[in-house]
């Protein structure tokens, strides 16, 4: 029997009025349409058209933003946000296959609330969600639950760690057929399928059961984005996938590699984790209309969101004039080091003024920015996907609505036509879709 053709894997990760700085004043944009449910309606069902394997929402706990003051926070378009899990109850409704992940943070949610929640809505869509698992990298979000900063990086992965751990311990409180609701008997489930957790650990204290059943993914789909060591240990031990921010195919086969390489110690094939990077296309029909179209975008963003979007890693620029060189950093930092770094490197290559930086920032913050036709966006993909660079790609759109609408109708038939993206659905669940297996229970012996 032939091997099955591996095939790539692609989700959207969306940002209410989009990725790029100046994307939401784009004159076609749906301003305001981050809360919109009737948008996401539309973005859904067509990114079901497009055959792609998911949504993908990043979210925390507080406003996305370092900006300073109210007023560089007021040049800011990512304010309104709908609660991602809340969202996909909705979205589940009017689709059918595509799959929807949801950012859940482990620095701030008991591992129960989660749990419970992710089960439902993988009951409620048929097995179509996945969770993403981070820890909250925002100081500001820990002074919304009564800390004054975050825990120490080494903290919070270990709070990560046994947080997840206590999650699939309490999906798997109830075997599949534990529930035998046997009316002649009166007798509703099977006693010894249920199995309760009794967690005691350095951070969490969780007795269990979970009070739904089982979900139908048996768990679902476990997301994550750590490029940091520990982060990268984590993936290799526990994770279904993996988000990465890499700019340069080598980088991105390095750490594909590296990744990979982490899980035969845990029982592990390669095939049980999937890489994604994130990407931005710049999409025209032809390489110079997407160059136009880029220039555009570059003129909308305004310089206080730009100075703002820099602040991340940078610090305040603001007093800087734009063609001055950009000051030396440290890598260390209790936030986000892998990018960090990455910025590092990057303005040390292209030896980057303000100015440049901030345009740099303002197309894609840390994940590889692609402009050009569809046959050079998939060029590019292709490229990353076929040496082992990905399993397939996070793709970022840079104007809400249309970017998605591009990809959809530009760029996945290229990809369909070369026969490394599928036409058709092949599964079910979002787990089936993505060639993932369904985990046992860890009560259930053999």
């Amino acid at each position: 029997m032939a091997a099955t053709k591996r095939q790539m894997k692609l989700g959207f990760s969306l940002t209410p009025n989009g990725t790029h700085k100046g994307g939401w004043r784009h004159p076609k944009s749906w301003v305001g349409g981050g809360t919109d449910i009737d948008q996401w309606k539309d973005i859904a069902q067509a990114a079901e058209r497009g055959k792609m394997h998911f949504i993908f929402w990043a979210d925390s706990g507080t406003l996305r933003s370092h900006a300073s003051t109210t007023d560089a926070l007021s040049y800011n378009s990512r304010i309104e946000v709908l609660e991602p899990t809340t969202e996909i109850a909705a979205l589940s409704q009017w689709t059918k296959h595509i799959g929807f992940i949801a950012t859940a943070s482990t620095s701030f949610n008991e591992p129960y609330n989660i749990a419970r929640r992710f089960a439902s809505l993988d009951h409620i869509s048929k097995g179509r969600v996945g969770w993403n698992v981070v820890s909250s990298q925002l100081e500001r979000e820990a002074r919304n639950f009564g800390l004054d900063s975050l825990y120490e990086h080494g903290e919070r992965y270990r709070r990560a760690e046994e947080c997840l751990d206590v999650v699939k311990g309490l999906w798997d409180s109830w075997e599949d057929d534990a529930f035998c609701r046997d009316q002649a008997s009166g007798r509703y489930f099977t006693p010894e399928k249920l199995h309760t957790l009794h967690h005691k650990g350095e951070f969490h204290s969780v007795e269990g059961p979970l009070n739904i059943p089982r979900p139908p993914q048996g768990h679902p789909v476990i997301a994550q984005a750590g490029a940091s060591p520990p982060g990268r240990e984590l993936a290799a031990r526990t994770a279904d996938m993996i988000y990465t921010a890499q700019q340069e195919i080598e980088g991105a086969k390095a750490f594909y590699a590296d990744v990979k390489g982490r899980m035969a110690k845990y029982g592990r094939e390669p095939d049980d984790l999937v890489v994604m990077p994130g990407i931005m296309p710049i999409i025209g029909r032809t390489d110079a209309e997407a160059q136009e179209m880029q220039d555009y975008l570059q003129d909308l963003v305004h310089p206080v969101a730009g100075l703002s979007a820099a602040s991340k890693f940078f610090g305040d620029l603001s007093h800087l004039p734009l063609d001055a060189p950009v000051p030396e950093i440290s890598a260390e930092t209790n936030s986000g080091q892998s990018n960090r770094q990455m910025w590092i490197d990057r303005v040390k290559r292209e030896n980057m003024n303000v100015g440049q930086l901030l345009k740099a920032f303002a197309t894609s913050a840390v994940h590889k920015a692609v402009c050009g036709s569809p046959q050079t966006v998939a060029d590019i993909m292709e490229d990353w996907f076929v040496n082992h660079a990905c399993d397939g790609f996070a793709v970022q759109a840079t104007w809400m609505p249309g970017a998605v609408y591009e990809f959809v109708d530009l760029v996945v038939p290229e990809l369909q036509r070369r026969g490394v993206f599928h036409t058709e659905y092949e599964g079910a669940t979002l787990r089936e879709n993505l060639g993932l297996k369904r985990p046992p229970n860890r009560f259930v012996k053999g």
